[in-house]
Parts: C-alpha cells; structure tokens; sequence
C-alpha cells in the first residue's frame, strides 16, 4: 500500500468536499435542518457531502468498507475500512461560525493508516499516513514543547445529548481555568486534534464523541509528537467516547488532572 499516494488523493477528496460546505453557508434555514437526537443536527449539506466523500472514496480503494456518520454508505470490511464526517462542527455551520472540518481517516484493521482533516473555513488541510512527518497545507508541524499545565492553552467540547458526567465536566473546567492560559470550546473535535497537532492548543479532553470525530484528528496529534488515550489511559479513544491529547511534556500531567475528575 503507497500511503503517501493514498493519503494525497484523500487530501484533494476533503478539499473538493470542504470546498463544497463551504459554498453552502448561509444558505442554511430551520426547513433544511434535522435533528437527530437531542441538539444533534443534520442538514442536506452534511448528507451531500458525505455521498460526495463516499463515491469518490470508493474508487481509489474499492475494497475499503466505511464507518460514517450519516450512515449513507454502513458496509464493513475486512481489513480496510474509512471512518468519515462530512462535516464536524454542524451547529457551527448551521449559526455561520467556524471552525467547520472534514475529517477521512483510513483504519488498517485496527490502526489507523491515513488521517486528513480539512478546515473548511481557513482552507487548512492537516494529514499525515503511516510513518509519516505531519503537515500542514505541505509545511510539517509539530506539537507544542510547553511542559507546564498551567502555560497551556486547552480545548475540550460539551456534551448535548449525555449529561452524565456534567458534574466531573464542570469541575474540571473550574480547575482547568485556575491552573491554565485558559480553555476553548471551538465546536469541531477534529479541529481541536489538529490544534494540537500544529501547536496552536496544548492539549484537548472531551466526553461523549464518535469515531469520526476523533479518528484523523488523533492520528495527527501522533504523527505530529504528541500522545493520546482515553480517560484510563488507554488506547480506546475511537470507540470508548472519550479522548485525551495534549504534547508530550504535558501529557502526565495533564492526564493526571483528566483522571482526577472522571473517576
């Protein structure tokens, strides 16, 4: 498998897509809209683009089957599978706010192989493919070498539908905000991941997401330097829905604080 190669033709797929997301906006209006839990959105952009992502997917590795998060394309494969979200941070799209992303990552049985997140709004492409440097819009990045928590600038997300863990969520941001440069909540995780990959964010926690939300993203973070897990310190941040990602000098400590609150 030619990674690189691979990984090129994803990067002009998520371009062609974001492209399109973006000529969408502000045409969006309450009779385009769905909701498909409670606060979770649909519009026909998200539904278009994921097709668009889909079929063209579909004929640079035929045999790949897909994890997506509108569900047009449900076949599993073997050994190859994409994971995709058309668009991560709908509810921004849909106000007119960025940041808005498409994120195609490729899983190799149970590695990731391939991850691309394309920033709709500033036209920035993070990727990275097995073994590879990260880059940005073809410049490498690297994660921050910041090694105190509290230099740090941190990024995590809300839930909106599962409010079980509110009270470990507001609590950690209490601490967070007294032993920080401070938090954002940008409303795209995969954005967040890319962040941190390019050392704009120091680190990123959130509850509650999917596997597209975080496949290419984290993938990044790691070819970029930096270290993710789960709340456990484990390594299921696809599907457990929860992830933690910060650099590496600040991972110990910055876990350590994730740990503390989500016991």
């Amino acid at each position: 498998m030619d990674y690189e190669k691979l990984c090129k033709q994803v990067i002009e797929i998520s371009k062609t897509t974001g492209n399109f997301i973006k000529s969408e906006t502000g045409k969006i209006n309450s009779g385009n809209i769905e909701t498909k839990s409670l606060n979770s959105f649909v519009t026909y952009v998200d539904k278009n683009a994921e097709k668009l992502i889909v079929e063209k997917l579909k004929k640079i590795l035929p045999e790949a089957g897909f994890i997506a998060e509108e569900n047009t394309e449900t076949k599993l494969a073997k050994t190859y599978n994409w994971i995709v979200d058309p668009l991560d941070g709908t509810t921004n799209f849909i106000h007119g706010l960025e940041p808005f992303s498409v994120s195609i990552a490729l899983r190799e049985n149970d590695k990731i192989v391939i991850g691309v997140v394309y920033e709709a709004g500033k036209k920035e492409c993070f990727y990275a493919w097995k073994d590879s440097s990260a880059f940005l819009n073809g410049n490498e990045i690297k994660v921050t070498e910041t090694d105190k928590l509290s230099d740090s600038l941190i990024a995590t997300g809300f839930p909106y539908y599962d409010f079980s863990k509110n009270k470990p969520i507001l609590e950690s941001l209490e601490y967070l905000m007294k032993n920080s440069h401070g938090i954002r909540r940008l409303g795209s995780a995969a954005t967040d991941l890319a962040y941190v990959a390019c050392g704009r964010l120091e680190a990123f926690y959130e509850f509650g997401l999917s596997p597209w939300d975080v496949a290419a993203g984290a993938f990044i973070v790691q070819r970029a330097g930096g270290k993710v897990c789960d709340f456990k310190k484990g390594n299921d941040y696809l599907f457990g829905r929860e992830i933690v990602a910060s650099n590496s000098n600040i991972f110990e400590e910055f876990y350590k604080v994730i740990r503390k609150f989500f016991t």
